[in-house]
């Protein structure tokens, strides 16, 4: 099953909206064939490693097992149920990860395997499993977009000198894992302040592929990223990726900017009461946008807290201390008067990137 997770991971944002799945075939306690779901629309991770099987030229006998790190998909989409494949592999035991959060699916292929005669075991690594799929598995089970914050900070918990110099906290493994959740995420988002002061180009930087780029929003309800020298990421060649997020109030410079460069523009009423998010949302729902990358500033971080909108959170600590009260937080606007009362993780994971560490997991409000 870690192999199956392994390959699962290596599809991991390349699936949208499907989950990235793994799959292994084992044949007298040794690996043979492997497999990892494809492109929306093309083969799932059990059809490739059943295919990868069958050229291989071995015939299934009573070692033989198939590990899946998701529950086989039972219903005819763009691809045909992977439940059947199984079935006339003549594959007769099945171990799998975790239960197919869609409801349509859900446990549905456990039932329509063992009435075929096979041997289905579940549950095997199921968190690790679990974890392959955050987005997908949020989407289904809160029927909208997933949104996950990213912070890199001192022992101290800071994420810039009093100066706003931040380059770099961490070091180049931290950094690297960064860009492999951008690598899994459809959209970055940053505040306006983020793409003035740091410039960064918020792009997928992995070695040995080819430069990516998500979709990139930019967080400007008074568009002040473009009164002085603008953002690299308003005229690179990624351009028609990033998308400034304004106030509806500036719909007139917007439509103006709109023309001089070329780039996209949502206007939201964040002046309404209620939710000022609630329109960004819908509209990254309506876009089909099922997860964003929240990489700073403090404001904006901190806007979703204050709306209940984070849902998860990495947090990265580099072991360095600034020891100055004036150094830039991550998080403002809070003010807990006891410990039951602050925000916490959940379902929390942890690794290590050199001398860096990172804590990661699902946000818990207070008396929720």
């Amino acid at each position: 099953m870690r192999a199956a997770i392994a390959e699962a991971r290596k599809a991991m944002g390349r699936t949208h909206p499907n989950p990235a799945v793994g799959a292994v075939v084992a044949q007298n306690g040794a690996i043979v064939a492997t497999g990892r779901t494809q492109p929306a629309g093309h083969d799932h991770a059990e059809v490739v490693a059943l295919k990868a099987y069958q050229s291989s030229g071995l015939v299934p006998d009573e070692s033989t097992r198939l590990y899946v790190t998701m529950e086989p998909c039972s219903t005819t989409g763009r691809t045909p149920p992977c439940t059947e494949a199984v079935i006339a592999s003549g594959i007769r035991h099945v171990l799998i990860g975790t239960t197919d959060p869609n409801p349509t699916h859900a446990g549905r292929g456990y039932q329509i395997l063992e009435d075929a005669g096979l041997v289905v075991e579940t549950g095997l690594l199921e968190a690790d499993c679990e974890d392959l799929n955050l987005i997908f598995n949020w989407k289904m089970a809160h029927g909208r977009p997933f949104f996950a914050g990213k912070i890199a900070t001192t022992i101290d918990g800071r994420i810039a000198t009093r100066g706003g110099s931040s380059r770099w906290i961490t070091g180049e493994a931290a950094r690297a894992d960064v860009h492999a959740w951008r690598n899994y995420f459809p959209a970055i988002a940053v505040g306006a302040g983020t793409a003035l002061i740091d410039d960064p180009s918020l792009t997928i930087r992995i070695p040995g592929q080819e430069e990516g780029c998500p979709v990139r929003f930019i967080f400007d309800r008074n568009l002040i990223s473009f009164r002085n020298a603008i953002p690299q990421v308003y005229t690179d060649q990624w351009l028609e990726k990033t998308i400034i997020v304004t106030n509806a109030s500036k719909e007139t410079e917007a439509e103006t900017l709109r023309e001089k460069y070329g780039i996209a523009f949502w206007t939201l009423d964040d002046t309404a009461p209620g939710d000022p998010l609630a329109g960004f949302v819908e509209r990254c729902g309506d876009a089909g946008i099922d997860g964003v990358f929240i990489e700073g500033g403090a404001r904006l971080l901190s806007s979703f807290i204050q709306t209940r909108r984070l849902d998860y959170l990495f947090a990265y600590r580099a072991p360095k201390v600034l020891a100055d009260e004036s150094g830039l937080g991550p998080f403002m606007g809070q003010a807990p008067a006891e410990m039951k009362e602050a925000l916490s993780l959940k379902c929390v994971r942890h690794a290590s990137f050199g001398d860096d560490q990172l804590m990661r997991g699902f946000v818990v409000y207070p008396d929720c």
